[in-house]
C-alpha cells in the first residue's frame, strides 16, 4: 500500500510540477491511502490559496468537492486519526532524531507506519529521507 502525504496529493488537485505523474500514479495504484490529517491539510491549503487570490471561493469549494468525490469513488482510502498515530509519530521522531522532522511530517510517517504502508509518496525532501531511513520505499514527486 502507498500512503500519500499532502505535499504529493495536492499536486492531483492543483496544477504544479509533477501533477501529471501524480495523476498517473494514483490512477494506476488506486486506492492509495491518505489520512484525516491529509484531508485537513488539503482543506487548509485550499483556503490559503484562496486568501492569496490564486483562485476564488467557488473554485476552492469545487476543488475540495472533487477531493471528497475521489474519496467516495475509492481512488483515495481515507483513514481516521487515532491515538496510536501520535504514539507512532513519537517513535518515528526517536528513530530519526537527526532528520529535523516537523510535527505534521512525523504524524504522516506515523500514519504510514500504523497502516503498514510499504511506500510513501511525498514532495518533501526531509520526509522522504526520514521515510527511507525508516525502511519505506519512497516516491518523490
Amino acid at each position: 500500500m502507498t500512503y500519500f502525504d499532502t505535499s504529493a496529493l495536492a499536486k492531483w488537485y492543483l496544477s504544479e510540477p509533477s501533477s501529471d505523474e501524480v495523476e498517473r500514479y494514483i490512477m494506476g495504484h488506486a486506492p492509495v491511502a491518505i489520512s484525516d490529517l491529509t484531508a485537513l491539510e488539503l482543506r487548509v491549503l485550499l483556503a490559503r490559496k484562496r486568501r492569496e487570490r490564486r483562485f476564488d471561493a467557488r473554485q476552492e469549494m469545487r476543488l475540495f468537492s472533487v477531493f471528497e468525490e475521489d474519496v467516495r469513488r475509492g481512488h483515495l482510502d481515507q483513514r481516521p486519526f487515532d491515538g496510536n498515530v501520535a504514539m507512532a509519530a513519537l517513535a518515528v521522531v526517536e528513530e530519526v532524531p537527526e532528520r529535523g522532522l516537523r510535527t505534521l511530517d512525523a504524524l504522516h510517517l506515523g500514519f504510514a507506519r500504523e497502516l503498514q504502508a510499504e511506500t510513501l509518496a511525498t514532495a518533501d525532501r526531509t520526509m522522504a529521507e526520514a521515510a527511507r531511513e525508516l525502511g519505506l520505499e519512497v516516491i518523490r514527486f
